[in-house]
């Protein structure tokens, strides 16, 4: 392996593309280092520590968390890459929702590369509306100290054009984020966006592995102990397991076998070959988990304030007692790892934005379509309809256990947390949604290095040299 990365280093084009792309996700790391102006960072920071408890502030902490992870971001610290990337990724959503149901971006999406580049260019457009409107509201929200006593934002400086400065700091600092994406799709290696979320998440693990090795060495690793030599064991070959199993999932394929007609070219025979078409288990790979994780924040957040509106008064009458009491327990119960409901919920969504998601990234009629106008056919099935309903049918099954799939990656972190009495932070590496976008970019990085390395007669990364 040590060889097969010396030889990367030989080749000077893939060399460049890798040096590029190391760099620029520097320079994304460099911008954490540079708060936004005017915004009080201690008292920011001791605000989201108190966060972790429960009530509005827990509640609010955990908004941040899952934000800060699907963004790339750390919003707790107000930098000036405080929105992280999520803009530009929510405004691509909606414009690949938008193809499937209003026809003249559906025809854009059929033009090919001319047509991609004009969808980008709304899709920036519309980064920069999203950008100003969280912007400007995370700013105000600063201003009115998130549920404290007072704005984090200097006294001195709690003016409108304050705010209208923060604002604009903070759409350039996305907005040069989308830039550093583009610029590694062009000119680096991977894909740019996918690799500024993987080195937000994994900028956690050093936290992690403090968080989880101080108790050891302070108190020790005594066998039978809460900090025992056994629980590290277990822990490490849990996440190994893990993400082996993770990779196996996300590269599982249902392969179809497909077969071409033949023609008769003068005395040449043309086609009749078998191929397969492969279609992939985990098909709407981390999506189901990003919609149902921010579906879920909005009965989190809404029980919260409620329960606070009603706050339990043991001289009120029974049914207002009775009614506290049940907005108490909605709220504790549709926390992050809140129990059973909040698992159920969560579990649930999952299977249903895989269905949706799946329905609009594949269409079993266009592909049906596409296979009959080159000539190709699954053996037993007339080409058209029937062939569209085979394969939606095999989507509905694959979907089934793709969807279980992502269900089991959402919940082991809670799991673990839960069972072994860990920290959060440290379950969070062993599942959900971190982990399955780490392991799926890592995957994508290495085929796109193992396609230079193949195109110039080299064996690839994961190849035996055999």
């Amino acid at each position: 392996m040590l060889g097969k990365l010396v030889t990367i280093l030989k080749i000077p084009e893939l060399r460049n593309k890798v040096l590029l792309t190391v760099i620029l996700l520097f320079v994304y790391r460099m911008g954490f280092s540079m708060p936004l102006p005017f915004i009080d960072q201690v008292e920011l920071q001791d605000l989201m520590n108190r966060n972790q408890g429960g009530g509005t502030a827990g509640g609010l902490g955990q908004v941040m968390e899952v934000v800060a992870l699907f963004s790339a971001s750390k919003i707790g610290n107000s930098t000036i890459f405080g929105l992280g990337i999520m803009p530009y990724i929510s405004a691509s959503i909606i414009f690949q929702l938008l193809g499937t149901v209003y026809p003249p971006l559906e025809r854009l999406q059929k033009e090919g590369e001319a047509g991609r580049r004009k969808i980008n260019e709304y899709t920036r457009y519309a980064t920069v509306v999203i950008c100003l409107v969280q912007s400007y509201f995370w700013i105000r929200a600063l201003s009115g100290g998130l549920g404290g006593s007072q704005g984090l934002i200097l006294r001195s400086y709690d003016v409108w054009y304050y705010h209208i400065a923060g604002t604009i700091t903070m759409t350039a600092g996305t907005l040069f984020l989308m830039w550093i994406g583009e610029q590694i799709d062009a000119y680096g290696i991977g894909n740019g966006i996918s690799l500024l979320i993987m080195a937000g998440i994994l900028a956690r693990m050093p936290e992690a592995m403090i968080s989880l090795l101080k108790p050891v060495i302070e108190q020790g690793a005594r066998l039978g102990t809460d900090t025992g030599a056994e629980k590290l064991i277990l822990l490490a070959g849990l996440f190994v397991f893990v993400i082996v199993w993770v990779i196996i999932i996300t590269q599982g394929q249902r392969r179809i076998p497909i077969q071409s007609a033949k023609h008769v070219r003068g005395r040449r025979v043309m086609g009749g070959q078998r191929q397969s078409l492969p279609l992939r288990v985990n098909q709407a790979g981390v999506m189901p988990i990003i919609f149902a994780s921010s579906l879920l924040m909005f009965p989190m957040v809404l029980f919260t304030q409620l329960s606070h509106v009603w706050p339990p008064n043991n001289e009120a009458s029974a049914i207002y007692q009775w009614w506290s009491q049940t907005l108490v327990t909605l709220s504790q119960s549709f926390q992050r790892g809140g129990g059973f409901i909040y698992n159920v919920c969560y579990i649930g969504l999952i299977y249903f934005f895989c269905y949706f998601w799946t329905a609009i990234s594949f269409n079993p009629k266009d592909m049906a379509e596409n296979l009959k106008d080159y000539g190709s056919f699954i053996p037993g099935y007339r080409p058209g309809a029937r062939t569209a309903a085979y394969l939606e049918q095999v989507m509905v099954r694959i979907t089934y256990v793709g969807a279980a799939f992502l269900a089991i990656v959402a919940v082991i972190p809670t799991v673990v947390a839960t069972s072994l009495g860990i920290s959060p932070l440290i379950a969070s590496f062993y599942g959900g949604t971190g982990l399955l976008i780490v392991v799926s970019v890592c995957l994508d990085l290495v085929q796109k290095i193992d396609s230079h390395l193949v195109m110039r007669n080299y064996s690839g990364l994961l190849e035996s040299d055999q």
